[in-house]
């Protein structure tokens, strides 16, 4: 039987209480985004240093044990992992309530049919252009016709949350956001628009190409005079819907980070860290833990431990200790 009570809830020093999870499931990628890392891809670490299917089932019973209600797959591209299925199950059937996926969309269309039989609650796909030049510049890659095929398919399998995610850059897609945003004309999405965020291994997209949430809020307001307040997830800064539209748009400060203080989330990487902040430099390693014998009660209390001491903030969160990933591929999308 699974354990809960608000006594087993992780909560950190300032009250707040983790019940969401985000997990990645390999490092490994078949795009190679311009913002996330280099071409020729970065140092991946190999199979034996990474979770195995026994090692991330450990986790996902202790974290449901623990309050989790949420769990949400991320990679590297997540399913290039043959066991996504298995993880997907297996978390439900530890008692967490809502099981989602962050996918980059090139293998969604063939194994959507599956990811729904397998009782995933929804899809964000990352997609910065509906522009097939510019997808291929962006992530170096062929592959815009297999992402929209992939979404269309999960529209009609009926999905309960389908969304959108589109990192925006000044001099590259700025100038498409109504083409996304009538995307939820006709559809029951989300498209949500975010902040470029400092994990692009050499920054070369950093630099001029910054756009934050109040020039898009801006944007987005400047050719539709007609947006509702809609209700959306705590990551959203601001979520609208277009009068007559049948989907709805957000916005997400990932790198403002202005929603701190309502923050819900645990981060497990590939090869068994825990971070209790995505810009945290300092990292715990449970993997190690496991292999050395540890038990689901005491790997609790080391979880509660590390996620007591979260900073207030990302911004605090980034200036202490020293820099260990270089790359948004090797902490969790």
């Amino acid at each position: 039987m699974n354990k809960r009570n608000i006594n087993n809830n992780i909560l950190d020093q300032y009250g707040r209480i983790f019940d969401y999870a985000r997990i990645s499931v390999n490092e490994k990628c078949n795009l190679r985004c311009l913002y996330c890392m280099p071409e020729d891809g970065i140092n991946f670490l190999p199979n034996d240093k990474l979770l195995n299917l026994k090692e991330f089932k450990f986790i996902i019973k202790v974290l449901s044990e623990s309050g989790i209600k949420k769990i949400r797959f991320t990679g590297g591209e997540p399913l290039l992992n043959k066991d996504i299925f298995s993880l997907i199950d297996y978390s439900f059937k530890t008692g967490v309530k809502s099981v989602y996926l962050t996918t980059n969309g090139l293998l969604l269309n063939q194994k959507a049919k599956q990811l729904k039989e397998s009782g995933l609650t929804g899809i964000n796909i990352s997609l910065d252009t509906l522009d097939h030049q510019k997808f291929i510049q962006i992530t170096r890659r062929e592959g815009l016709d297999k992402v929209l095929q992939g979404l269309n398919h999960s529209i009609s399998l009926g999905f309960n949350s389908i969304k959108l995610n589109v990192v925006l850059l000044k001099t590259f897609n700025q100038n498409e956001i109504n083409d996304f945003i009538e995307l939820t004309k006709d559809n029951n999405i989300t498209v949500r628009f975010i902040e470029l965020m400092p994990f692009d291994s050499h920054q070369i997209w950093k630099t001029g190409n910054f756009i934050g949430i109040d020039l898009i809020e801006k944007l987005i307001k400047s050719n539709y005079s007609n947006l509702e307040i809609a209700t959306g997830s705590k990551t959203e800064h601001k979520i609208y819907q277009i009068t007559g539209y049948k989907g709805k748009v957000g916005i997400i400060p990932a790198f403002s980070r202005t929603l701190c203080d309502k923050c819900n989330r645990i981060r497990i990487t590939a090869d068994g860290k825990l971070r209790n902040c995505l810009y945290s430099n300092n990292e715990f390693d449970l993997k190690k833990l496991i292999n050395n014998g540890i038990t689901h009660e005491n790997l609790a209390l080391e979880i509660k431990k590390v996620m007591f001491t979260k900073e207030k903030d990302g911004w605090i969160a980034q200036n202490n200790g020293k820099k260990i990933r270089e790359s948004m591929t090797q902490i969790g999308g």
